[in-house]
């Protein structure tokens, strides 16, 4: 039997990735389509909006920074179901903001402020996930992040941490501006370019 190359590997590995971020890219788009399907049947929250385009960008972007898996020089099947959890995660996300029914609550905020537990753990999870998958990446993916990075995992768990704790719609609508602008900040900072 012939062995794979890293290239087909790395191929192979992304069509299921892509699979599961693809279902939670859908989930987040139907989602929000139907605020124009059924304008009258649920408000719009900007607080509940704000995280679905954030964790929007947050699919996208894994997607993106994925690329970076081409460096893997050894593939294993622990990598490879690692890296499905961490894109199961993701999906959870999108999942969360957009329930199958959300009867028993009084719209998609309220919904969110009483679900944000459950979000926030799964958030916090995606950094301490995001520790492991930098380090299969390699050191030379590492050090294109540099020491941005050792800020970036503490400040995320920090954030997390105080919206599980607080219900306040101001802390809330904070912590979703601060993690746009920190979106952004990696975007402008890294991902605007993918390094082979």
């Amino acid at each position: 039997m012939d062995t794979a190359t890293h290239s087909e590997i790395f191929s192979h590995v992304r069509i299921v990735l892509g699979m599961v971020i693809g279902l939670g890219i859908t989930r987040i788009l139907m989602g929000m389509a139907s605020f124009i399907q059924h304008p009258g049947r649920y408000r719009v929250s900007v607080l509940h909006m704000a995280w679905a385009v954030s964790i929007l960008i947050e699919l996208v972007l894994w997607w993106w920074w994925e690329f970076g898996l081409t460096r893997v020089d050894r593939w294993s099947f622990g990598v490879f179901l690692f890296l499905i959890c961490y894109a199961v995660v993701l999906f959870s996300l999108a999942a969360l903001l957009f329930p199958d029914n959300i009867a028993e609550y009084d719209g998609y905020e309220d919904y969110f402020i009483k679900r944000r537990r459950w979000f926030f753990a799964l958030l916090a999870a995606t950094f301490v996930l995001d520790i492991v998958d930098t380090i299969i990446k390699g050191a030379a993916h590492w050090q294109r992040l540099s020491a941005d990075y050792l800020v970036q995992v503490p400040f995320g768990l920090t954030l997390c941490v105080v919206a599980w704790i607080f219900a306040n719609r101001r802390v809330q609508l904070t912590a979703v501006t601060v993690h746009v602008v920190y979106q952004a900040y990696w975007i402008i900072r890294v991902f605007n370019t993918i390094h082979q």
